[in-house]
C-alpha cells in the first residue's frame, strides 16, 4: 500500500485549522544540502529539496545531472549522514518545455514529456508542471490562452501518471506523486532586473487556471487527476532584483488569498521568497501559501560566512598561505561570465560589486569551480588549523557568535559556513512549523 504524501499530510493539518507550511530549498550546492539534511535529522521533520529543469534534465541541465543523478547525490547524502530517507520529498520546479521554448510545439513538448517522465521513474513525488511559456511556432502577438496551458500541462501529467503505474509496478509502495499547475513568477533563477513595481495575481487569473485544468481533466478523462493538484503558483506580491527586496504586503494580498477559501483542497506555492523577513514568511503560511520557495538566499548565506571567514583568515594567516577564496571566486566569474552577464547591469563599478554582493546571488553557479572549491576547502584548513579568537568571531560573525556561545554550534570552520545556510532556513522553519 503506498505510502501518504506528506504535503497531504500538511493539507490535512490546515484543514484542521492548524498552521502548517513547508519550506522548498532549490539548490544542488553541496553545502546547503548537507545544511538541508542535519536539520531534518536533527528535528525528524520531512525535507523538501527542489531541481529545476534548467538544473536538471534528461540532457544534464547546467550541474551535469540528470535526475536519477540528483536522487542518487541527495539519497548517498541522507544515508550518510543518517538521515532517515523517508523524510525526503524530492521535487521538479518547472517541468515543461522552457527550456526548449525556441522549438515548435511537437519538439518541445515530446521533450518535455520525456522530462517529467525521467523525474517520476527517479523518485521524484512533488512535480511543478510549467507550460505557461510560449513556444517557436505561438503567436508572438498574442498571449497565451489558459486554455493552451492547461491542455499542455494535462499532457505532462498523463505522461507523468503512465511513467506512476509503470514505477509502481517494480515497487508497489512507491509514492504517489503530487503536483503544482501555475507560474505566476520569473523564470527559474530570479527576475533579471528589479521591477518598479510586483502585480498581485488577480483572483479571477488564479480561478480561471483552477477552473480551466479541472475541465480540462475532465475533457481529457482523467477527472479524478485533481485530487493530485494540491497546490498553484501565484505571484502574492514577492520579489528580489539585484539590489532590492519586495517584501509581502497582506492587505495587497487580501483578495487573492480570500479567493482560496473556495478551493479547500488546494494552497498557494510562493516562488522568489528570498530575504523575506520571518514575520512576512509566517505571514505568507497563515495566509495560504503554504510552499515556501527560496534558493538563491540560501548560497548568498553561503557567501556571506565565506567572505566573512575570508576576513578572519587575513587577520590570523600569513599572506602568502591564504586562501583569497573572493579573489579565485570573481576570477572564475571573469572567466566565464555567462551565468551573471545578462544579470547585472551598469557602470563597471556597480557591475564588479553586484557580482559579489547582488541578491540574484550569480555567484552560486561558480562555487562548484574546481578552483573555488579548492579555495573553499584552503579557507577551512587554514582556520582549522589555529585557534579562532571568539571575538573576532563576534566582528564577522555574530550569528554564529551567539550560537557557539550557547553552546548550539560548534566552533569550526565547516560549522560556521553551513550555518550561514542554516541562518536563513531556520526563518523558514518559524514561519512554517
Amino acid at each position: 500500500m503506498a505510502v501518504i504524501h506528506p504535503l497531504h499530510e500538511m493539507m490535512e493539518h490546515r484543514r484542521n485549522g492548524e498552521k502548517a507550511g513547508i519550506p522548498s530549498y532549490c539548490s544542488a550546492n553541496k553545502y546547503v544540502l548537507e545544511a538541508a539534511l542535519e536539520r531534518a535529522k536533527a528535528s525528524n521533520r520531512p525535507v523538501l529539496i527542489e531541481a529545476t529543469a534548467n538544473q536538471v534534465n534528461q540532457f544534464g541541465g547546467y550541474t551535469g545531472m540528470r535526475p536519477k543523478d540528483f536522487k542518487g547525490l541527495v539519497s548517498g547524502m541522507a544515508k550518510e549522514m543518517g538521515v532517515d530517507e523517508s523524510l525526503l520529498i524530492l521535487a521538479g520546479d518547472h517541468l515543461g518545455p522552457l527550456t526548449w521554448s525556441d522549438e515548435p510545439e511537437a519538439e518541445a513538448m515530446k521533450k518535455a514529456e520525456d522530462l517529467v517522465r525521467e523525474f517520476v521513474e527517479a523518485g521524484f513525488t512533488k512535480i511543478h508542471l510549467d507550460t505557461s511559456m510560449k513556444l517557436g511556432d505561438d503567436s508572438k502577438t498574442e498571449m497565451l490562452a489558459t486554455e493552451v496551458i492547461a491542455r499542455r500541462g494535462v499532457r505532462l501529467y498523463q505522461a507523468c501518471m503512465d511513467s506512476y503505474e509503470k514505477l509502481k509496478k517494480a515497487d508497489p509502495d512507491a509514492m504517489r506523486p503530487v503536483f503544482i499547475i501555475g507560474s505566476e513568477v520569473p523564470v527559474p533563477g530570479g527576475a533579471q532586473e528589479a521591477e518598479e513595481g510586483i502585480s498581485v495575481t488577480r483572483p479571477e487569473d488564479f480561478r480561471d487556471t483552477v477552473d480551466t485544468y479541472k475541465r480540462v481533466f475532465e475533457e481529457e478523462g482523467v477527472k479524478d487527476a485533481w485530487k493530485d493538484i494540491i497546490a498553484v503558483v501565484v505571484q502574492p506580491g514577492v520579489e528580489f532584483g539585484d539590489a532590492q527586496v519586495f517584501y509581502y504586503d497582506r492587505k495587497n494580498a487580501k483578495e487573492l488569498c480570500d479567493s482560496l477559501k473556495d478551493y479547500p483542497e488546494i494552497v498557494f506555492e510562493g516562488h522568489s521568497t528570498d530575504y523575506q523577513s520571518r514575520k512576512c514568511l509566517r505571514q505568507m503560511v497563515e495566509d495560504g501559501i503554504a510552499i515556501l520557495k527560496v534558493g538563491p538566499a540560501l548560497t548568498f548565506g553561503l557567501r556571506e560566512a565565506l567572505f566573512a571567514l575570508s576576513r578572519v583568515e587575513e587577520e590570523l594567516i600569513p599572506e602568502e598561505k591564504r586562501a583569497h577564496f573572493e579573489d579565485v571566486l570573481i576570477n572564475a566569474m571573469l572567466e566565464e561570465p555567462k551565468n551573471w552577464q545578462k544579470h547585472y547591469h551598469g557602470s563597471e563599478d556597480e557591475i564588479a560589486f553586484a557580482r559579489k554582493y547582488s541578491y540574484s546571488d550569480r555567484c552560486r553557479y561558480y562555487i562548484g569551480d574546481e578552483k573555488v572549491q579548492e579555495a573553499i576547502d584552503r579557507l577551512i584548513e587554514n582556520l582549522s588549523g589555529v585557534e579562532i579568537p571568539m571575538n573576532i568571531i563576534h566582528q564577522y560573525l555574530p550569528k554564529q557568535y551567539d550560537k557557539i556561545v550557547s553552546g548550539e554550534l560548534s566552533k569550526t570552520p565547516l560549522a560556521m559556513i553551513k550555518d550561514g545556510v542554516a541562518q536563513y532556513m531556520e526563518d523558514y522553519e518559524y514561519a512554517a512549523y
